[in-house]
């Protein structure tokens, strides 16, 4: 099992930035990958971001594509969400998953492993 632990929510205004961390231990080959996950109040939980821990590919919604940067620092096990332009329609909690699928297709819930606490992004002027 994997634990994971995420940081760097808080509150900000809309169009700033924040930078999620998602630190990693225990043995992560055997998944494909980390996600973001995002869960509003009153939603579903839905895939932000996805990279691969093989090879680095990248999966973005759509929602994040053009805004968001995932990235990942094997020597450390962590994986990082750079969140640009935020918009008031994103507060929610973000948690990082590992994936047992290619990142393209980390938007199917069943591909979702171990979780972490979460971290709340609010989005408010």
């Amino acid at each position: 099992q994997v634990q994971l632990m995420e940081s760097g929510g808080g509150l900000v205004q809309p169009g700033e930035s924040l930078r999620l961390s998602c630190a990693a231990s225990g043995y992560l080959p055997q998944y494909r990958g980390i996600g973001w996950i995002r869960q509003a109040p009153g939603k579903e939980r839905e895939a932000v971001s996805c990279i691969s821990i093989e090879d680095g590919r990248i999966y973005y919604a759509d929602s994040a594509a053009g805004r968001f940067t995932i990235s990942r620092d094997n020597s450390k096990n962590t994986v990082y969400l750079q969140m640009s332009n935020l918009t008031p329609e994103e507060p929610a909690v973000y948690y990082c998953t590992t994936i047992t699928t290619h990142p393209q297709l980390c938007n199917f819930k069943s591909s979702w492993r171990d979780w972490g606490q979460g971290t709340q992004v609010t989005v408010s002027s």
